[in-house]
């Protein structure tokens, strides 16, 4: 029903809204893991490892905390009265699944680092396949079970998260057995727990706003009416479907710059640093001119309304200028983070997104002619002043003598 599609719609952005401030904690754990395999520091990096556990754990609780107050949020924030028992029904069943999510992300990071990730691609894939099914049966009722609508699809999910970490603990169980027995006692220190945290919290706040620019946009786009809002999301889902390959040249960036950084090799971080933008920055640069060659093409695989064609078609061009420097900024923050340098990224992007963005789509969409089309052209200015000055600190940062992060 479209209250059940709202209620997920709304309970997904309000989950993903926490979670993504835990993952962006437990990124922290990349430059101490990978900087210890670099110096070929095992027991540093199994001690890594054992407190990205324990870190998942700590955040996991204040996350599953506020997940389950989702229904009274909603009401303060005025949603349809209709949608926010299923809404909150949604969250405070998807509590139970911020710890596997988490735990995930840790044997992620992990794999990663020792440059396995086979074991998380077929996880994701077979996990996908099972959330399908889980959701099949649960929504539906078929097979005798009953027909949980909003509820289905919540336990569905976590039923699927709880999967994934059994499935890539089992693919990868040696890569985790060498890093997790023994539990060494110092993993549970105060002092180095602390100092994760330390590191984490600018990545966790750099991730929510950047979120929250979006967000703040988007809300701003249904002020001028529905086809503004439909061809808005046609030009966001394709900037965000390209986006995804330029943050994976970013994680991997972290990784290898990391692992130079423990080897005290100067010359291997600024190749990997440099193979990254080029590599990023590049396809992003290809992404953009086919966005710039076929805007209609492209926006009509989502909808056959001429109208919200028209509008995605102009969004579109204006998208390909954005992704390239959205591109470049995720891929220095990977530079950046495989150096142990997480809060200058978080300052960046309060300025360059909350200030400048945010501002200069206000002022071009209710101040000039351009309306709905400023918003954009906002995000546009926002993002190259952050990736112009995330690149600019990428390069102040490799004239610097490098430092390894010991907890």
């Amino acid at each position: 029903s479209p209250q059940a599609l709202a209620a997920v719609a709304i309970g997904n952005v309000y989950f993903f809204a926490l979670s993504m401030f835990g993952i962006g904690v437990l990124l922290a754990l990349d430059p101490v893991l990978t900087q210890a395999l670099g110096a070929r520091d095992h027991a540093a990096a199994a001690r890594a490892v054992q407190r990205g556990v324990v870190t998942a754990f700590l955040v996991a609780i204040p996350i599953a905390a506020v997940l389950l107050l989702a229904a009274p949020a909603f009401r303060l924030f005025r949603q349809p009265a209709d949608i926010v028992p299923l809404a909150g029904t949604y969250c405070s069943i998807m509590a139970v699944s911020i710890l596997p999510f988490l735990l995930f992300s840790v044997a992620r990071q992990t794999l990663q680092a020792l440059h396995r990730v086979g074991p998380v691609v077929w996880t994701i894939i077979i996990a996908n396949l099972i959330n399908l099914l889980f959701n099949w049966l649960l929504i539906y009722g078929h097979f005798g079970l009953p027909a949980l609508g909003v509820a289905g699809s919540a336990w569905a999910t976590t039923l699927s998260r709880g999967v994934m970490l059994v499935m890539v603990g089992l693919l990868a169980s040696r890569d985790f057995a060498s890093v997790l027995r023994p539990w060494d006692r110092a993993s549970l220190d105060r002092a180095p727990l602390i100092a994760m945290l330390r590191r984490g919290l600018p990545i966790g706040l750099q991730i929510e706003l950047e979120m929250l620019a979006f967000s703040v946009v988007a809300m701003l786009m249904g002020t001028f009416g529905t086809v503004q809002v439909a061809g808005h999301q046609i030009a966001l889902n394709l900037a965000s479907l390209t986006f995804m390959v330029p943050m994976g040249i970013g994680m991997g960036a972290t990784v290898l710059v990391g692992q130079s950084v423990g080897r005290d090799d100067i010359a291997g971080v600024r190749a990997s640093a440099r193979s990254a933008i080029l590599l990023g920055g590049g396809f992003m640069a290809l992404m953009a001119l086919a966005f710039l060659l076929l805007p209609r093409a492209l926006a009509s695989v989502y909808t056959n309304n001429q109208t919200v064609i028209a509008f995605a078609a102009i969004l579109l061009p204006i998208a390909g200028m954005f992704q390239v420097f959205d591109g470049l900024q995720v891929v220095c923050i990977g530079i950046l983070r495989g150096l142990g340098d997480t809060r200058a990224p978080m300052f960046i992007n309060l300025f360059g997104f909350g200030v400048i963005g945010i501002g200069a789509s206000l002022a071009l969409a209710y101040r000039t002619s351009l309306g709905a089309v400023g918003l954009w052209w906002g995000l546009v200015i926002g993002l190259v002043v952050v990736a112009v000055t995330l690149m600019l600190r990428v390069r102040v940062a490799l004239t610097r003598p490098l430092q390894r992060i010991h907890h």
